[in-house]
């Protein structure tokens, strides 16, 4: 009779095989948080978005729904005039509470990257398009673009709406009003996607709230 193999020896081989095939993990979702810099925003105004995205980082439900199942992932990008983007934290993986506090401490110390520009919001949602390669083992993906103004340089932003959609990305708007809401109807107009929103913030004292709320929303979509 032939020696069969021993099913102690089998096992590790079995082993292997599962995790050979099981898929990689994904995350729920990668979050781009693109905030504007332009020359209408001053440097109160700068260090109010900053703390703002910061706190809402520190959020207890934000955190959750970074942190959920598989995790998320965040990054975040400073924009201005035409050409003048610049991704200042990298796409960051959060899977645990203090990942997402490390993250928010990131965002606090920031600093501003341009100083006295045009606003190409345009621009922007293409350089945040075009970001997402890194991270597109996840299943959403989501730009957060905020401002205070209507573009006025470079690209334009329809267009750049138009082919987020045809890449499966959602983009959600911050509209940062002065008096009236002229800004948010111009993000709805033609910035957002279908399936995107709009968060209004009166004026950048109400940024912070603003930016958690919407945040929230966002990731109250992925809690799955």
């Amino acid at each position: 009779m032939k020696n069969r193999p021993s099913l102690n020896l089998l096992a590790p081989v079995f082993a292997l095989s599962l995790l050979a095939a099981a898929p990689a993990q994904s995350c729920a979702t990668a979050l781009l948080l693109a905030m504007d810099v332009s020359n209408s925003v001053d440097a109160g105004e700068y260090r109010l978005q900053v703390e703002g995205t910061a706190a809402a980082l520190r959020d207890p439900q934000v955190i959750e729904g970074l942190t959920l199942g598989t995790g998320g992932a965040v990054a975040v990008m400073q924009w201005s005039g035409a050409g003048m983007q610049e991704m200042s934290i990298p796409w960051t993986r959060v899977s645990r509470e203090g990942e997402v506090l490390a993250l928010s401490g990131q965002v606090a110390s920031m600093p501003r990257a341009f100083i006295g520009a045009n606003t190409a919001l345009g621009d922007a949602m293409e350089q945040a398009i075009a970001a997402f390669g890194p991270v597109n083992e996840c299943r959403r993906f989501i730009i957060d673009i905020s401002g205070d103004g209507s573009d006025n340089s470079g690209s334009d932003p329809a267009q750049a709406r138009r082919r987020a959609a045809r890449s499966g990305i959602t983009v959600n708007a911050l509209a940062i009003e002065g008096l009236g809401a002229a800004i948010t109807r111009y993000y709805k107009e033609q910035v957002i996607t279908r399936d995107g929103f709009v968060e209004t913030a009166r004026g950048f004292t109400d940024f912070a709230r603003a930016i958690r709320d919407k945040m929230r929303r966002e990731l109250s979509q992925v809690m799955f």
